[in-house]
């Protein structure tokens, strides 16, 4: 059992929970995500990043939006409360170093998975420039922390409530136009905002990092449900990414692949609980 520390809603879907993990804090590098269930018997398995971790205390950070069943139950979770099982720290850690210029794009919850990267590769000695994207001012997260990081934020808001009134691939293009180019992009958000990023930089040879988030099950490489195709590879995202060269995934065909339980996923979305309260996991009495 790891019990919930911390609980903060960030947006209006949006949350932010502080887990004890006292290993997978120690353990944990950059890039780097759980898998969490919450009941064993039940439960959906679900990969989220982690966004930060505090060895001393013992706890990760995770953030996520609640757009499913599960998600939907986890925000409603009570410090104090437990998640059952999680599992980590799994994938590839971020390949850090010093390059030069730095160029990080958060789309949406990608703002999450990103910071941490973001801290990383300051640490290391570059220059950051971070460019984080939303649909509106309210659904902007982690703008103070990232702020507190980067040598320049550019904030992008779809209806220019917030930041400009743009893309993230709009200042992206901007800055792979300077001269000199930045050295290093990572992109993190939704798929079609990645491929895009990976269109915008591949013109000016900007090497590109994305973060991929696919259909995953166990975590460990066995169920295959992750695989996407890189180059002219079949790779498995849960155990040789998340991270790979953003210029070779096949985006078109792992976006379809996201696809395939549509149908099983809106079914759960119609059959969800309505109230706090149906969505608290029931306590197991022996």
């Amino acid at each position: 059992m790891n019990q919930i520390l911390a609980r903060e809603q960030l947006s209006e879907q949006v949350y932010r929970i502080r887990v004890a993990a006292p290993l997978i804090a120690e353990a944990r590098r950059p890039g780097q995500f759980v898998i969490v269930q919450l009941d064993t018997n039940f439960g959906e398995r679900i990969p989220l990043t982690i966004a930060d971790a505090n060895p001393n205390e013992g706890s990760i950070t995770l953030i996520f939006q609640a757009v499913g069943h599960t998600t939907q139950r986890l925000a409603a979770l009570e410090v104090g409360d437990s998640i059952e099982n999680l599992l980590g720290p799994l994938g590839q850690p971020t390949h850090i170093e010093r390059v030069g210029h730095v160029v990080a794009v958060g789309g949406g919850i990608g703002a999450a998975p990103l910071y941490p990267i973001v801290e990383a590769m300051k640490a290391a000695g570059n220059r950051l420039t971070v460019i984080v994207g939303a649909r509106t001012a309210d659904l902007v997260i982690l703008e103070d922390e990232m702020r507190a990081v980067a040598d320049e934020l550019i904030i992008c808001t779809d209806d220019g409530s917030r930041g400009e009134k743009a893309l993230v691939t709009e200042p992206l293009k901007r800055l792979c136009e300077a001269d000199p180019p930045p050295d290093l992009a990572v992109a993190i958000g939704p798929p079609v905002m990645m491929k895009f990023c990976a269109e915008t930089t591949r013109p000016f040879g900007v090497h590109t990092v994305v973060s991929l988030n696919t259909i995953m099950v166990d975590g460990t490489g066995m169920c295959g449900g992750c695989r996407v195709t890189v180059g002219s590879d079949t790779k498995f995202v849960c155990v040789d990414g998340p991270e790979f060269d953003g210029h070779l995934v096949d985006f078109d065909n792992m976006l379809k692949r996201l696809g395939a339980y549509r149908k099983q996923e809106q079914q759960a979305q119609e059959q969800r609980p309505r109230t706090k309260e149906q969505c608290r996991i029931p306590e197991v009495r022996s």
